[in-house]
């Protein structure tokens, strides 16, 4: 396998016989690079030979790393995800790797798969909710753990430099009927007594194949919506954050009368709900209704969320009077799913979508399917409470939608690193009349003032983009205006830093 380059042209013999590998498509805790799609003027990051070189490269890691070169395979539902599984496979099984292949799947499936087959790593062919044309590689070798900086940084050493190891033995095997046993899995013990009418949403994602049957499995009277498969995503990206996704399943549940709604993204791993009302309640208040649920059932239980979340978590009565203690920490799934089991906490929450319940709730990956579960149980165990009743129950924030504006991948970094240097020479000093009485650096810059509101920037680590998210304790008005008059024009004063996907 020769060394890949970064600077190969498609429609070249070069893009046909060299490996295609962007440096900047190895992020924080799994891969994505730009691959393409017809009609596209954007230049691919990765092509097919860079795929295969991708899993020489992770085959040599796994080796290097001790473990069983054994490997559970995957892709979502994307044109492109079956072609580069395919390259990755010859990759991994040059590599002297066994590769197991469930073939269509979600990627909690192919986590779930490994203590199911007994495999060490794991290496599912997905761009989770990024844009069609993009690809990636969720990957591990620790179940239920996936790579995060270290592994990552090694993984971008190897294929970078082309230290590449081949090795003798390795070879593909196809597993199927998995996913039924998967479904039945992720539904065992969730037997609802409460008639729910749940809306699926699925966005035309992968998750289309999976989750309405596992919520059917469940008890749960479900009505489908864009649950078909279509890789072309015409309606929205299914992304559960996403507001177009998040507003059609408010509708759905109030033409449907629907007690909630429950939308999954492009690989199933995030879940989103709107209420019976039809708001949409963001995931870290999920997160926190489902850990005062939790806290009664497993007095003393604790959780960590990421620092994105509410800060809610903090004042909560109910936690504090079971005994739950909180820890704030860093975005990301690959973060949150190793401090929740570093730490032995009952569950992991991230403001995004990702909910990681370890035993005996879930494995300790994150899955959107059996937080969809965990959920339709707490309100089974609320028989006389609606979904927009329990969120009343929690105290009073104003947060803001994630807003993502642009930073390209080379410089995003060094934006960060300047705007967590003028927060910190902010101590003590004001915002919006308010003392800033805490920064917290351990992913950007979470500025918490003295009334309890907060501002967070960060890098993206999965696209090139900045994130946004603010939450005020006074009122709707005031969060809008820490970000119209706090944080957009601080960033603004920052000429990388491009157009939102979205604002308040």
């Amino acid at each position: 396998m020769p060394k890949p380059r970064a600077d190969i042209a498609p429609n070249s013999i070069e893009f046909e016989t060299l490996p295609l590998v962007k440096p900047t498509g190895f992020r924080e805790y799994d891969a994505r690079w730009w691959f393409g799609i017809p009609g596209s003027d954007k230049a691919p990051e990765l092509n097919l030979l860079g795929a295969e070189a991708l899993g020489l490269g992770m085959a040599t890691l796994f080796h290097e790393l001790g473990v069983q070169p054994k490997v559970v395979t995957g892709h979502d539902f994307r044109s492109i995800s079956l072609p580069i599984k395919n390259a990755l496979k010859l990759g991994l099984v040059a590599g002297g790797c066994e590769v197991l292949d469930v073939g269509l799947a979600l990627s909690p499936m192919v986590y779930w798969a490994q203590f199911e087959l007994d495999a060490d790593c794991c290496a599912m062919v997905t761009a989770s909710h990024n844009e069609n044309g993009w690809t990636g590689v969720k990957m591990g070798a620790n179940k239920p753990l996936t790579f995060g900086p270290d592994e990552m940084g090694r993984l971008k050493e190897i294929v970078l430099n082309g230290d590449f190891q081949p090795r003798a033995g390795g070879g593909t095997f196809r597993v199927d009927g998995l996913r039924e046993k998967y479904i039945a899995s992720v539904s065992e013990g969730v037997s609802l007594k409460r008639k729910l009418k749940v809306i699926a949403a699925c966005g035309n994602g992968t998750a289309g194949a999976f989750a309405a049957d596992a919520l059917r499995a469940m008890g749960a009277d479900v009505i489908e919506m864009d649950c078909d498969l279509d890789n072309t995503f015409p309606k929205y990206n299914p992304n559960p954050e996403d507001s177009k996704m998040l507003h059609e399943m408010a509708k759905a549940v109030k033409e449907h009368g629907a007690d909630v709604a429950l939308g999954f993204d492009g690989d199933g791993d995030r879940c989103g709900v709107v209420d019976n009302t039809g708001e949409e309640i963001f995931a870290d208040k999920i997160g926190l209704m489902l850990a005062r649920d939790l806290s009664r059932v497993h007095p003393g239980a604790n959780f960590v969320v990421d620092v994105k979340s509410t800060g809610l978590y903090k004042t909560d009565p109910v936690l504090k009077e079971n005994g739950s203690t909180v820890d704030y920490y860093k975005t990301g799934h690959s973060y949150i799913k190793r401090r929740t089991t570093d730490l032995g906490a009952l569950a992991g929450f991230e403001k995004s979508g990702h909910f990681f319940f370890r035993p005996p709730i879930g494995l300790g990956y994150d899955d959107g399917i059996v937080a969809a579960g965990a959920i339709l149980q707490m309100l089974d165990r609320n028989p006389d409470k609606t979904m927009a009743d329990l969120k009343r129950e929690l105290g009073v924030a104003y947060t803001s939608l994630t807003m993502s504006p642009h930073c390209d991948d080379e410089i995003k970094y060094s934006v960060i690193d300047k705007m967590v240097a003028e927060y910190e020479g902010m101590a003590g000093k004001e915002i919006l009349g308010r003392k800033v009485v805490d920064v917290n650096t351990v992913n950007g810059a979470r500025v918490t003032l003295e009334d309890g509101s907060w501002v967070l920037v960060r890098a993206s680590s999965n696209k090139p983009e900045l994130v946004v998210v603010v939450e005020s304790l006074q009122s709707e008005d005031d969060m809008r205006d820490l970000f119209r008059n706090e944080v957009k024009p601080r960033l603004g004063q920052h000429q990388e830093v491009g157009e939102y996907n979205q604002e308040i």
